[in-house]
């Protein structure tokens, strides 16, 4: 194994529901990843949070073969969104790296646009968009938390099943196919042991794995999917929409870079939120952000320990 931190550098990308650590060597090449769960705090737990971001960037040197502290890390971390954030875990961090970049996980998507201009837009477990501007000025739209925003996330999406379900249950609400594909994918016997689950059995990451099959059953046709899809999708633009009031793009096209799970891997539900968007606001290109965690380690060596204002 190395001895000299000099040589490399980690991007750490922690979200709602995993977290990824990748090292490159000073050329950009990657050397190591290692993954582990949950990174942020204000969900898993200060203790939670960072024991996972250990162990993922302790995988990834492991299979780096190098030893800790690198020389820099930028950590992109979902729930860091004000100074107290990075005071309260960034002595934590300390012993991964001489120099460290403690921003959202926002910024580190953002830093897949050329010259990080543009506007980045994530919807994974949660949701948040951030822009900058070609003067530097920069500014963010959601990313409020699961009990008052997030709209357009996963979380939203299958809290918005779980509803469809109950309602469709009691006789409140149409019917819709996402009872039995709710049922199916947790091997419950009927609608009445959903209680137990949601409220014993399953934390923020379960419900929005319910994503998945509210898109499964839109695309199938479902007319209640479908709303609830067209829905998350509308919201996601008026973040954008949101954001750009606040940026001065010059009324120039604006490069877009969309990353989280939901965008990535729902290519249904992404185009949903494009065609959203793109009836109000004039986007360039579009860039899918697939592993924000290998942008950021190849930025962290021109990042020298700069923290979110």
């Amino acid at each position: 194994m190395t001895n000299d931190f000099t040589h490399y550098s980690i991007g750490v990308d922690g979200g709602g529901t995993k977290t990824l650590a990748i090292i490159v060597d000073t050329d950009g090449n990657e050397r190591g990843r290692g993954y582990a769960g949950s990174a942020n705090h204000t969900h898993a737990g200060v203790e939670q949070a960072i024991e996972n971001i250990h162990a993922a960037v302790t995988r990834a040197a492991q299979q780096a073969r190098c030893t800790l502290p690198l020389q820099s890390a930028w950590f992109g971390l979902a729930g860091i969104d004000r100074p107290e954030d990075c005071d309260l875990l960034l002595p934590y961090l300390q012993p991964l790296a001489q120099h460290i970049n403690l921003t959202n996980d926002a910024e580190l998507v953002l830093s897949g646009l050329p010259d990080a201009v543009g506007m980045a837009l994530i919807a994974g477990t949660g949701s948040i968009a951030l822009g900058r501007d070609a003067q530097g000025v920069s500014a963010r739209a959601g990313g409020w938390g699961h009990l008052i925003g997030d709209e357009g996330s996963g979380y939203s999406l299958g809290r918005r099943c779980l509803q469809a379900v109950a309602k469709a249950a009691d006789g409140r609400g149409p019917a819709t196919a996402l009872v039995e594909l709710l049922l199916k994918q947790w091997q419950l016997g009927n609608t009445d042991d959903i209680i137990g689950k949601v409220y014993n059995d399953c934390d923020q990451a379960g419900i929005a794995a319910l994503s998945s099959l509210v898109c499964s059953a839109a695309r199938d046709g479902d007319t209640v999917a479908y709303g609830i899809v067209e829905e998350a999708a509308y919201e996601l633009a008026l973040t954008l929409i949101a954001l750009q009031k606040r940026l001065d793009f010059a009324d120039r096209p604006i490069p877009l870079a969309l990353s989280g799970g939901l965008l990535l891997h729902e290519g249904s539900f992404r185009e949903q939120v494009i065609r959203a968007t793109s009836t109000q606001l004039s986007v360039d290109t579009i860039t899918l952000v697939e592993e924000p965690a290998l942008s950021g380690a190849r930025a962290a060596f021109e990042k020298q320990g700069r923290a979110p204002d």
